[in-house]
């Protein structure tokens, strides 16, 4: 959809948890994995866990940040790219 060029992953976001509260859903838990060879992310975990709770609007100890690296293979282990996976518990808001 061309009105989604260029927006930033936080926009998105913000329109995704739109979306799902207006489905009449809330998010119980989050559970992500970021893979990266370089930049270490490690010293930014916190950050990153209070970062996405903020912008989804729940509390920190219902978001899990894993940090992990490829140990050197493929294209992520030569530091090419990032990849983000997430798993996310939603639960309805009248429940």
């Amino acid at each position: 959809d061309e009105r989604w060029r260029g927006a930033s992953g936080a926009t998105l976001l913000g329109e995704i948890m739109r979306r799902v509260t207006r489905a009449g859903f809330a998010i119980g838990n989050i559970d992500t994995t970021l893979i990266a060879q370089e930049p270490r992310l490690a010293p930014f975990r916190t950050q990153i866990q209070e970062g996405l709770a903020k912008q989804l609007g729940i509390e920190a100890a219902r978001v899990n940040v894993k940090l992990k690296s490829t140990d050197g293979l493929g294209a992520l282990g030569r530091g090419e790219g990032i990849a983000a996976q997430a798993v996310v518990l939603l639960e309805r808001e009248d429940a």
